[in-house]
């Protein structure tokens, strides 16, 4: 408890300026809201792993929208937000009306009353999810200035086209648990390379996300892919602008082997080009579905020239003491488990499994530090209430 109460001291001196705000991009945000989100999310796993309710909302609904597939994000959302409180409730768009023409304003203001979040999944159209995300964003000002709403919900980015925040935070929680602080994390290299898979379409977020968010924190932040994967430029630009005021630095090389030579902590990931996506999302916008099928064909067969893009064992051999962490969001393409052939060899994925279970794990605590950073104007109060109050967070 003793230190559960010191955690809460260091919040109340991290003001998160997210009060009342969305969170979509983490580079947008100065490095004391990241801190204090990383801080909150830890003080909430303290608590949970010590059985204190954190419930602070007595009402209220938490409401998610995924317009693609997802495992670990989607119900990191939900646990993140019962953890608080929150009922959640996820809006299907293909049984609501927007199937009828709804706009995007309609539908912002309509599931919005007594609502206090709003989680959004929309990473698979480059140029589109951040652009929708901030869409709603404005809805609910609207709503919420004109007496609409009685209360703006915030918009938390569960992954878009650009970011995927509440991933790449629970990766950087994930290296704070594993090596002892961010102070510890100065100095590290890691690796963040492109990797085979037999599908084509994977987002650039993950990636995107990692390099622009681990440079802030004095990290060599190494980003590896074959010619013509390029990241996306905004993100890379936070990354070099942030490894300039950390003192750690961002390099993009053109091997696996480069990359991983030395490195502390590997993260070998497939995305797609930025083009395949510009292209997918254009032929989807004019309805010219008969050609996705050739795109498909012509980038799946680009990828396989790359098939030598796979984390093995000699590879993490050149890792620093050949020790090096290896993290991946999930799910991995493993190669001979889940493919023929994939980003990682099935005898490193084993050594790692449940290290990346457990990076997954931070997830919901990420999230719901989110959350209360954008409904509280004081965390560490709420928080400290909880700890008071000292309800058990399983009665019997």
């Amino acid at each position: 408890m003793n230190t559960i109460a010191s955690k809460l001291s260091a919040l109340a001196a991290l003001p998160t300026n997210l009060f009342e705000k969305d969170f979509l991009l983490t580079w947008q945000y100065p490095d004391r809201t990241i801190r204090a989100v990383l801080l909150a999310a830890e003080i909430l796993e303290d608590m949970a792993a010590a059985g204190i309710s954190t419930r602070v909302f007595n009402t209220g609904l938490a409401v998610s929208i995924f317009r693609d597939k997802s495992t670990r994000t989607r119900y990191a959302f939900r646990s993140g937000c019962n953890l608080l409180g929150l009922m959640t409730e996820e809006l299907d768009e293909s049984t609501s009306q927007i199937a009828h023409g709804e706009t995007v304003r309609e539908t912002a203001a309509m599931i919005s009353f007594l609502t206090e979040v709003i989680g959004i999944r929309d990473d698979m159209f480059l140029g589109e999810g951040h652009k929708y995300m901030t869409q709603v964003s404005d809805a609910l000002c609207e709503s919420s200035q004109q007496g609409v709403l009685l209360q703006r919900p915030a918009v938390v980015n569960l992954q878009c086209d650009l970011d995927h925040p509440t991933q790449s935070m629970a990766d950087l929680r994930h290296l704070i648990a594993t090596y002892g602080g961010l102070n510890a994390l100065k100095g590290k290299k890691l690796a963040m390379t492109w990797a085979y898979s037999p599908s084509y379409g994977k987002p650039l977020s993950v990636p995107q996300g990692i390099v622009a968010l681990m440079t802030r924190f004095g990290m060599n932040v190494v980003l590896a892919h074959p010619e013509g994967y390029d990241l996306v430029e905004e993100p890379q630009q936070a990354a070099r602008r942030f490894a300039a005021e950390s003192g750690g630095s961002f390099s993009v090389a053109r091997s696996m082997e480069e990359a991983f030579q030395d490195a502390d902590i590997v993260y070998p990931k497939s995305w797609a080009p930025a083009r395949v996506m510009h292209e997918r999302t254009r032929i989807l916008r004019a309805g010219e579905t008969a050609k996705l099928a050739d795109l498909e064909r012509d980038a799946l067969a680009n990828n396989a020239r790359f098939k030598n893009w796979e984390c093995t064992d000699d590879l993490m051999k050149l890792t620093k003491n050949a020790q090096a962490l290896y993290m991946h969001c999930l799910p991995a393409d493993v190669t001979n488990v889940s493919c023929k052939a994939g980003e990682v060899s099935a005898s490193v994925f084993e050594r790692y499994r449940l290290q990346t279970y457990r990076e997954a794990g931070h997830k919901p605590f990420i999230i719901a530090a989110i959350i209360l950073a954008t409904r509280f104007a004081d965390p560490a109060a709420v928080l400290g209430q909880c700890v008071a109050r000292n309800e058990p967070r399983r009665k019997g």
